[in-house]
């Protein structure tokens, strides 16, 4: 027997449109000010880091793209009590990155490539637990690209570097970070 279902197909529809609508005018729909701030910043970096624009673009873009997707997921009640879980444990990971990351910019000279890679390929690992039976294997590899690329300890040693070109950048990444753990966002 056939087991259609509307809802099913209408959130699949959803996250076909919002991941192909993942454009930076588009995107201001959907998130903060803040945010668009940090992404803004956090291309600049891999841009300047790779010395590769589309190659910046697409990492933002696939960050955008899982937001997005994880977002419908939310709003349209995907996640079993399991998973709920996984998500708190992700939303904690994240608050600790986020605060780390600003601890590391205040602090000169603490930083821990190490350290900071390994909460970001936590966090990498929680999300793909989160959404290992809801998205496809190619967002599963958007999400790998993302956070592979950025726990980087190569690029995170030069984000980090106190005298370094992405000092500016830092700055107003963590800036962000702190308004959003203030706000209670992360």
């Amino acid at each position: 027997m056939d087991a259609f279902n509307s809802k099913d197909m209408a959130m699949k529809a959803q996250k076909k449109i919002l991941s192909s609508m993942a454009t930076k005018s588009s995107v201001q729909m959907f998130i903060d000010d803040t945010t668009s701030e940090i992404l803004d910043e956090l291309y600049r970096v891999s841009k300047e880091y790779s010395g590769n624009k589309s190659e910046a673009q697409k990492v933002i873009k696939d960050l955008i793209k899982i937001a997005v997707k994880i977002g419908v997921l939310f709003r349209n009640n995907r996640f079993n009590t399991e998973e709920l879980g996984v998500a708190q444990d992700f939303k904690k990971k994240l608050h600790q990155g986020a605060m780390t990351a600003i601890s590391f910019y205040e602090v000169d000279f603490t930083f821990d490539k190490t350290v900071m890679a390994d909460i970001l390929n936590s966090c990498r690992d929680l999300l793909l637990k989160l959404v290992n039976t809801h998205l496809t294997a190619k967002s599963h590899g958007r999400i790998n690209h993302v956070f592979n690329h950025y726990s980087d300890p190569q690029l995170l040693t030069s984000l980090y570097n106190p005298d370094g070109p992405f000092r500016p950048n830092l700055t107003k990444i963590c800036k962000g970070l702190n308004k959003l753990v203030e706000d209670g966002t992360i």
